[in-house]
């Protein structure tokens, strides 16, 4: 077990705009089962429906998703708001 030991620390993890890539990709789903949804009858005929289906469920945790990231992005603000406020005053 010891040589899987890391040798080094791990690398700070990569901040992105996380709120703009979970909207585009909700958008995208969205607008997937918009694409679909006039063939409806022959995903059904085939038997694909799921695909519809899929479509409208990740929209749907999208919009969970931006909820989540907003809050969280507002939470780490906030965070580090207060952070900066402690080091500007004096002890």
């Amino acid at each position: 077990m010891g040589k899987w030991t890391p040798r080094h620390e791990a690398p700070e993890p990569l901040e992105g705009n996380v709120v703009g890539t979970i909207t585009g990709g909700t958008v995208l789903w969205f607008v997937l089962f918009l694409v679909q949804l006039p063939f409806y009858a022959w995903f059904e005929h085939h038997g694909h429906l799921w695909w519809l289906w899929t479509c409208l469920a990740g929209g749907g945790l999208g919009l969970l998703g931006i909820w989540y990231v907003r809050r969280r992005d507002a939470a780490l603000r906030r965070t580090a708001d207060a952070a900066a406020g402690k080091q500007g005053e004096p002890e």
